[in-house]
């Protein structure tokens, strides 16, 4: 099943800047897909259209069947709620605000009531290794830590997808391997991601491998055994 699909995107802001020259890719049910290339490259755009968090200037997205052209700001949001969690390279939390709230924080937007967010929040919290952490503010927690619970915060929700730009780009390498393992628990849960990155070893660390330079796929490739 295609999870996320691009066709034939281009994206062109002011000036003439092409930052997708006709990219085609389909995520589907089970990936983990790293997507790789150099600063300017295009790959933070291909992000943004596999997040509906912009749209293409030519060319069609679709999300889990749905085309996003056709789709009015509010139903986009509800899309992304159901089926999109993100991650990004800064974690985003709440100052002052507990760990278990900023990840029920997250499930605003889906209608869930508060005791429902909180409890769904917990459990998230749990499956990233921060059980004992759930009253922790943000400055109470290590950057590894933090960026676990912005993973948690995506997954609360149970999306179908995940999209994580640059996630171990603010840690060390012990942290960073940390945030990696659990995204492979999260994949091998049942959870299709699709890795943004500037990292080479991170991208090959990946079953499937996307490389992105001048706005364009410039190749693909896959291995047997799922990490």
């Amino acid at each position: 099943m295609i999870i996320a699909e691009l066709c034939g995107v281009t994206k062109v802001y002011g000036g003439g800047v092409q930052a997708l020259r006709g990219v085609d890719l389909t995520v589907e049910r089970g990936d983990l897909v790293g997507i790789v290339g150099p600063s300017g490259s295009g790959k933070s755009t291909m992000l943004q259209m596999l997040g509906t968090l912009d749209r293409p200037t030519s060319g069609t997205v679709r999300i889990a069947g749905h085309d996003v052209a056709g789709l009015s700001d509010r139903e986009l949001s509800a899309l992304r709620a159901r089926y999109l969690g993100f991650v990004f390279q800064q974690f985003h939390l709440a100052p002052g605000v507990s760990a278990l709230d900023n990840v029920a924080d997250g499930l605003l937007y889906t209608g869930t009531p508060l005791r429902e967010r909180r409890e769904r929040a917990e459990v998230a919290l749990r499956r990233v290794g921060l059980g004992h952490r759930l009253g922790h503010r943000p400055n109470q927690l290590s950057g590894g830590e933090q960026q676990r619970v912005a993973v948690a915060r995506a997954v609360a929700g149970d999306p179908p997808l995940l999209l994580a730009d640059e996630p171990t780009g603010n840690l060390d390498s012990v942290a960073g391997a940390d945030v990696l393992k659990i995204l492979a628990d999260l994949h091998a849960a049942g959870t299709t991601i699709a890795i943004i990155t500037h990292d080479v070893e991170i991208a090959e660390w990946c079953p499937r491998q996307v490389r992105v330079r001048d706005g364009r796929i410039v190749a693909e490739t896959a291995k047997e055994v799922r990490v």
